[in-house]
């Protein structure tokens, strides 16, 4: 191409490499070849990402706060599922909430899980039930990075975002590479988890198409952390198949595919070897799930305009048993034992379309529509239990992105869902229901400024909701006194709202070789009807403990989160976050309804979230020493919170303190190469070295199994082994 003579600013970017910008004059370079030394991206700060505006953007430009859990970080941290490495950002904090099933949840910015939105790439189809488990069942290995966005994002991914957003990215093909890995671990030093990873890619030499394979199996005995016979960790058998393809048809289109399989096995409780209707305690889950998606890219010569179709499956099937005293010789505790089964289908659809234009000044407007549905269908005959809802959510949104000068962009956008559902809850006596039709607005409104080359500020709003439904938490069961203990809907139980605001400061600055960046980012954020279990105590023939979901009087959550990464050299980075806040009620909240025929019984109020520490935060240091050793240590921090303990068979509740924790894990990698194209690594190491774990678990038959907290495991001591041409 013939360019006529000048001055022109040319721009270069390479992934991996900071962008630089230049002007030339081409008289110059009339005999001289222009050249370009590009530094590289130590820090990750202008990766491209795809959550902060649904379109392809770097970090640096987005007008959100966007971080990015890349394969390097879940390596470092020893993690094999999607579960254990989410700490290591700040705002976002991963627990264990059963003893008896592993129940785990990622909480955002000092809410519940059930206010995040777990995407699976870029799709919502993680629905409700998945969420219960689902983090645990997601293995690493078929991850490619996991980018996390914090406070509202309702006016682009719908509702349930009112946390924010966990957008899973699984593995693309890039290029051709193979490998097998394989990890061991002794938790406590006594129970085995077992680890195997197999990876697979091709890419045809034109890069017109590519496919990427890979499996897993893991197996993990159940632990007992006190000796007295029942467990604290579940065992644990998933075995996950899943590819992802691509094809161009030509230079502006592009058409993918991916499927995901998992078979899951869990169980805790007592007596693991014996039918779970012969043991004390037991919960018993065998998931079957398929995640599935197909989308279509369309681009015009200039890139000027992009249109995206796709449509994403999950189907699930689950068989479960939930029960107690089976080993009892009270013939009425062992009729209710054998009749603890339950079956649970699960289906989420979502089907849509979106249209972006790129204008010649950097603006970009953004339109689509997307439908999603879910319907559950959970049943235990054995206790009368049902839940039968489907949800169907027609949205539509739009947004702007507006540049008007360099250092200035405002990102405003609007989404429209119409929700519908129909929803029938019944358990023992009790029967409720839930019939909404609303529709609902969303606005978003987000800026981003460069206050100079090395310090930018962003800033914004969103409007967020979810209809009354069944979430994770309301899908699972835990015991109490060996009984199970249920959550269903209150009547008349309304909407939620919320309305969040952001502010940050992200400084970045290069010292000769050091990269650093600084990042202050201050979050408020207000619930209005918010969504609150109240344990109700023994309402129901057989005893078991129900508890309902109902409209608080309103909450806000507000505070900060800090992180700073420092990088000297491509051979050593250290990565620091801290998260500071407060999540309270306006007005003090029930959390415990007493029985006034129960003597000593009276209500519980709280003012402050339950399972929500003002203080956690987490490290991340790598250390490359030679050509063949590489050092990895990170912490997670989980500061004191408010934890409730069932003390009662009838429900009632005592409010303890926990202690904080610090779990670290330090990790020591030998890579050699016998032959060409053939990697060897060898690792090792200790997770939680200090051991700082809980010591006060619930014992027995009779054990609150939700009486759980701090990090998900004791000391444990793994070995590793990874080889391929990777």
């Amino acid at each position: 191409m013939k360019i006529s003579g000048g001055e022109y600013t040319i721009q270069i970017q390479a992934v991996g490499f900071k962008s630089k910008t230049q002007k030339i004059t081409t008289s110059n370079f009339i005999n001289t070849p222009l050249n370009f030394t590009l530094n590289p991206d130590l820090l990750g700060l202008e990766e491209v990402v795809v959550s902060a505006t649904r379109n392809r953007i770097s970090k640096k430009d987005a007008p959100v706060i966007v971080n990015v859990l890349s394969p390097k970080l879940f390596e470092a941290t020893q993690s094999i599922s999607l579960a254990d490495g989410l700490n290591y950002q700040p705002g976002v904090r991963v627990e264990t909430n059963c003893q008896n099933c592993g129940f785990t949840q990622v909480r955002l910015n000092g809410l519940d899980g059930q206010y995040t939105q777990v995407l699976v790439n870029s799709r919502p189809v993680f629905s409700a039930l998945n969420g219960v488990y689902g983090l645990e069942q997601i293995p690493v290995s078929i991850i490619d990075r996991v980018e996390v966005v914090r406070s509202g994002g309702s006016a682009l991914f719908g509702s349930n975002a009112i946390a924010g957003t966990v957008n899973v990215i699984t593995k693309e093909p890039v290029n051709n590479n193979w490998d097998v890995s394989s990890n061991f671990g002794l938790i406590d030093g006594t129970t085995a988890d077992r680890n195997v990873n197999v990876n697979a890619s091709i890419v045809s030499e034109d890069l017109s198409s590519g496919v990427t394979v890979y499996g897993i199996f893991r197996n993990r005995d159940a632990y007992d952390a006190n000796g007295e016979g029942f467990s604290e960790i579940t065992k644990l058998t998933n075995n996950s198949l899943g590819a992802k393809t691509f094809l161009r048809p030509n230079d502006n289109s592009r058409i993918g595919l991916d499927f995901t399989a998992i078979r899951e096995y869990r169980r805790g409780g007592d007596r693991i070897d014996l039918a779970p209707q012969f043991t004390d305690i037991t919960e018993e889950l065998d998931h079957n799930i398929i995640f599935t998606g197909l989308d279509y890219e369309l681009f015009d010569d200039a890139r000027k305009n992009e249109g995206t179709a796709y449509v994403s499956v999950q189907h699930t099937d689950r068989d479960s048993y939930y029960g107690g005293l089976g080993g009892a010789r009270a013939a009425a505790d062992s009729l209710v034992a054998n009749n603890a089964f339950g079956k649970t289908t699960d289906i989420a659809v979502v089907a849509g379309a979106k249209y972006s234009h790129y204008f010649n000044n950097k603006d970009v407007i953004t339109v689509g529509g997307e439908y999603q549905l879910n319907d559950t269908e959970d049943a235990m005959p054995g206790y009368n239990r049902i839940i039968d809802q489907k949800v169907n959510s027609i949205g539509l949104y739009a947004q702007y992105e507006w540049k008007p000068i360099e250092e200035f962009t405002a990102l405003v956008g609007a989404r429209l869902d119409h929700v519908d559902v129909d929803g029938f809850y019944s358990i023992q006596n009790v029967s409720r229901s839930s019939q909404v039709n609303e529709t609902v607005v969303s606005p978003r409104l987000t800026v981003l400024y460069d206050i100079t080359n090395n310090l930018q500020f962003r800033g914004g709003y969103s409007r967020g909701f979810r209809a009354p439904q069944a979430f994770n938490e309301d899908l699972h069961i835990s015991s109490l006194g060996g009984e199970q203990r249920f959550v269903i809907l209150s009547d008349d139980l309304e909407s939620e709202f919320s309305n969040a605001y952001t502010a940050s400061f992200n400084y970045t600055k290069s010292f000769n070789k050091t990269q650093t960046n600084f990042l202050l980012d201050g979050f408020y954020t207000t619930l209005e009807n918010p969504f609150t279990i109240v344990s109700t105590g023994n309402s129901l023939p057989n005893g078991s403990v129900l508890e309902e979901s109902r409209n608080g009087s309103g909450a806000y959550v507000a505070g900060a989160n800090i992180e700073l990464s420092v990088s000297p050299s491509a051979d050593l980075m250290f990565k620091a976050g801290a998260t500071f806040q407060r999540s309270v009620y306006k007005e003090s909240q029930l959390l415990f309804e007493a029985d006034a025929s129960v003597q000593g019984e009276e209500d519980v109020i709280i003012d402050d979230f339950v399972r929500s520490p003002n203080a956690y935060g987490f490290m991340d240091a790598n250390w490359t020493m030679s050509e063949a050793f590489r050092l990895d240590i990170t912490g997670s921090y989980t500061g004191s919170m408010i934890a409730p303990r069932v003390v009662s068979s009838s429900g009632y509740l005592d409010l303890v303190d926990t202690p904080s924790f610090f779990d670290m894990t330090t990790k020591l990698t030998y890579h050699f190469d016998p032959i060409e194209n053939f990697h060897v690594e060898l690792s090792g190491g200790v997770q939680n070295l200090f051991d700082s774990y809980q010591d006060d678990f619930e014992r027995g038959s009779l054990r609150d199994s939700d009486y759980i907290y701090g990090p998900n495991r004791p000391r444990t001591y793994f070995i590793g082994l990874k080889f391929g041409d990777f």
